[in-house]
């Protein structure tokens, strides 16, 4: 599954590599990309192991606004 998850507050690269390493640490999360000038992240996972609401909370667990 693709998903593309709406974040506020991203404006550099340590903020890319944040929700980066915090998405990738889920189980089931397969690829992350994070595109700063957009404000969006493009995740490929496996529905099986992992939700949005997951991935969702581990991104604002890192200070970023996820735009539902």
């Amino acid at each position: 599954m693709q998903t593309t998850i709406d974040v506020r507050g991203m404006t550099c690269g340590h903020c890319e590599q944040a929700v980066k390493g915090a998405l990738t640490a889920l189980n089931g999360v397969e690829g992350v990309e994070v595109h700063l000038t957009a404000g969006k992240v493009d995740v490929t996972y496996d529905d099986a192991k992992v939700t949005i609401a997951a991935m969702r909370a581990a991104i604002e667990e890192q200070g970023y606004d996820v735009v539902a």
